[in-house]
């Protein structure tokens, strides 16, 4: 198997190991032919990679800088701190905790930190857009505490901002969760601010999905608001696959504590040292003028959706996220998103609130780092629409894909 453009660090698994080496390029094959959509999927830069592929693999080092329980951590220990610093100027938070493996682990370590089991917690439900660490039964936030969702306009699909404080009025919780899977507009965060402190609430924000609009100025920031931000360090953030959890000064000591020793145990130090290159590279004006592409091209993806008929939910976005319901032309969410695979573009389902039908979630932060621009939203708009009615066959279509991302290769040269 032979791929025009593949990560240098696949070089030496060809010679030790071309099994796994096939793998990888095979891989690699399919990230550089197909068209990415899926929202919560970015391609890092090659240092993040350089980053992850490093002697800091090599590493154990249980606890924080200055207090580890291993040896030699004198060099991780900077790593860390780096990444620490950066991510704390980046989103003007007083603290960060860059530990956490994944978003949802982080969102445990805020729960670890601010509750208790039984706990009462207002969250999006899951029908509108909530993520699993935000009540599912099958998830630990389900089994532990005690979740009343709140949930959005049947009419406009935008958070019924009137429900939640009548819901927080009425079951006084805890705590407070704002931030969704699928959710495409800014989220009031001064909003839920005001009601957790008239029901004496903490506020957690769940920023996984717009944390890297933030970074780049093109979305609001819920560090200013929220007592806890978790967030993922991938998506729009274009770092490694891992979480992270802003706080202020007061929280600091009770966050660090839910993540190491009670939640997991050794950090990741390769992993953090890409999030310090990510951190790094967020706070670049390139990375500005990226963020900014990914919503414009957001919007006219949104557009070219619903002149191909689609209902796009909330009329449009204002992130990278787009939802849409294919009912009109005939096809259920699973069905469209069967034909869009077999043509080469990638994406997933998702809820659609208030009815019990499956709709499609896709974004544009992948796209817009191999550096599609509205041209090709348009493009892919009409595309995409042509492929869900039947209209073209998937070879023919997939020709066309191949084409398109032909000339932005995820890893040029």
């Amino acid at each position: 198997m032979s791929v025009t453009h593949a990560p240098e660090t696949v070089d030496v698994l060809l010679r030790q190991d071309p099994e796994l080496a096939e793998i990888l390029l095979g891989e690699a094959d399919r990230q550089a032919t197909t068209l990415q959509l899926i929202a919560a999927e970015n391609f890092t830069s090659p240092a993040v990679l350089a980053a992850l592929g490093s002697p800091l693999a090599n590493k154990y080092a249980e606890g924080y800088p200055g207090a580890r329980h291993h040896g030699g951590c004198e060099i991780v220990d900077v790593a860390e701190r780096l990444a620490v610093e950066r991510a704390k100027a980046l989103f003007g938070a007083e603290h960060a905790n860059v530990q956490s493996h994944s978003g949802s682990s982080a969102v445990l370590a805020a729960y670890a930190a601010l509750l208790r089991p039984g706990d009462t917690v207002l969250a999006l439900g899951l029908p509108y857009g909530g993520h699993l660490t935000h009540g599912s039964p099958a998830n630990f936030s389900g089994r532990w505490f005690d979740f009343v969702g709140y949930g959005v306009d049947a009419e406009t699909g935008l958070i019924d901002y009137d429900q939640v404080r009548t819901l927080a009025r009425t079951h006084r919780p805890k705590a407070l969760v704002c931030g969704s899977i699928a959710y495409p507009r800014h989220i009031d965060y001064a909003f839920f601010r005001d009601v957790a402190d008239e029901v004496g609430a903490y506020l957690i924000a769940d920023a996984a999905h717009p944390i890297g609009l933030v970074a780049g100025g093109a979305a609001p920031n819920p560090v200013p608001y929220a007592d806890v931000v978790c967030a993922t360090t991938h998506k729009v953030l274009r770092g490694p696959r891992g979480g992270m959890i802003l706080c202020g000064g007061e929280l600091a000591e009770r966050v660090d504590r839910a993540v190491f020793p009670f939640t997991q145990g050794g950090a990741q130090m390769h992993t953090i040292a890409a999030k310090a290159v990510a951190f790094g590279e967020a706070a670049t004006p390139a990375f500005t003028a990226y963020a900014h592409q990914v919503v414009a091209n957001a919007r006219v993806l949104a557009a070219g959706l619903a002149a191909e008929g689609l209902v796009v939910t909330t009329g449009g976005t204002d992130t990278h996220l787009v939802t849409a319901d294919p009912a009109p032309l005939g096809v259920d969410g699973r069905t469209a998103r069967g034909r869009l695979l077999a043509a080469g573009m990638v994406l997933d389902c998702c809820a659609l609130p208030h009815t019990d039908a499956r709709g499609l979630r896709l974004g544009t932060a992948a796209a817009t780092t191999q550096g599609m621009g509205e041209a090709e939203m348009t493009r892919i708009g009409v595309l995409f629409g042509q492929v869900v009615r039947g209209e073209i066959e998937s070879q023919k279509a997939r020709e066309e894909v191949r084409e398109l991302v032909g000339g932005f290769p995820p890893y040029p040269g």
